[in-house]
């Protein structure tokens, strides 16, 4: 069966279970929910299984099963999961819903990487052939500001006034990591030009500081101080840039969809990866604030402890979860 076919078939059927969902969802807002109203919803759910089952196998548009699949895990979350307990929810979103989203789209996260990375590469070793590069990127008082930050005679490192207390930097990394998060995410939109700007700008960015900290002999102090927090912000910024192209390529792939309808559906996706990567965004403004900028701790500590971050971003981010509507789908086959 054709898939034009197979979704005029079961159109309304989806549909009707979109408006029970939605018409839940409402009443749980109010707090006017019914036990009559979970009556209608085992019957649609195993449908929607079921069709999400032979959408994957047999191939049909990736739009199609991300609809199909997003109806799957809204209808599950209702019957399954208790909706008095927002810390659960969210705990359940940490631990094991953005992982998820991050293994469901794994290809655009390693693509992200490559295009975040790479020009940081290229330009790293540029910069260290030609030291005077750094000055077509990065302006000559922003430089200079820079090598103060990691002279190793500074009392506390990563920042150019002694007087701003830690609690004050947390605030101002929050509010600086945030918004490089938000401006790679939002301008994804623009079909997706702008997260590939800001992902290379930023790659190209760090490439160039790295190389003129090297050339300048500020290794001791810099390298140590950012690969404690590196982890989180690098790695939140790669996910911002995934968000913003899933909106992007959205509009330029709509697939079966109206450009608006796969907008809307890339957007819970995108949202959802966002929400992980603000938490990435706080956790390394918290360890650059209190950790990274400490003289106190030894080199060798630094470089253990940022390494073992990373090994533990990676697991946690990477490592495979068991997806929460594999049995369901598997078993809406048999129906």
């Amino acid at each position: 069966m054709r898939q034009e076919e197979f979704e005029h078939l079961h159109a309304e059927n989806w549909q009707q279970f979109k408006q029970l969902l939605d018409e839940y969802e409402v009443r749980a807002k109010r707090n006017k929910m019914k036990a009559v109203d979970l009556k209608r919803l085992p019957e649609h759910y195993r449908n929607i299984c079921h069709c999400l089952a032979i959408a994957k196998q047999r191939q049909y548009s990736p739009y199609l099963i991300e609809h199909l699949d997003t109806l799957v895990l809204r209808g599950h979350q209702i019957i399954y999961t208790k909706h008095d307990n927002i810390l659960v929810r969210v705990i359940e979103f940490i631990a094991h819903g953005f992982p998820r989203k991050i293994q469901q789209h794994l290809s655009l996260f390693w693509l992200t990487t490559f295009v975040f990375y790479g020009p940081g590469a290229i330009m790293f070793g540029l910069t260290m052939i030609n030291p005077e590069l750094i000055y077509s990127l990065v302006p000559v008082d922003q430089v200079v500001s820079i090598e103060s930050m990691y002279d190793p005679e500074q009392r506390v490192l990563g920042r150019e006034r002694d007087s701003d207390t830690d609690f004050y930097m947390f605030g101002h990394y929050i509010q600086n990591n945030i918004g490089i998060g938000f401006r790679t995410f939002a301008t994804g939109i623009l079909f997706t030009l702008g997260s590939l700007f800001f992902l290379i700008f930023n790659g190209l960015f760090f490439g160039a500081i790295s190389a003129h900290i090297v050339n300048v002999k500020y290794t001791s102090t810099f390298f140590p101080f950012v690969i404690g927090h590196g982890s989180f912000e690098l790695t939140a910024i790669v996910i911002s840039g995934m968000a913003g192209i899933l909106l992007g390529w959205s509009l330029i792939a709509p697939g079966n969809l109206k450009r608006i309808e796969a907008l809307k559906l890339a957007a819970q996706n995108a949202i959802g990866l966002m929400y992980g990567a603000v938490l990435l965004f706080l956790i390394a403004a918290f360890v650059e604030a209190f950790w990274s900028s400490s003289t106190n701790l030894t080199i060798n500590t630094k470089y253990t402890v940022g390494t073992i971050f990373w090994v533990l971003v990676l697991a946690y981010l990477l490592w495979p979860r068991k997806p929460m509507i594999s049995s369901e789908a598997s078993s809406g086959e048999t129906h």
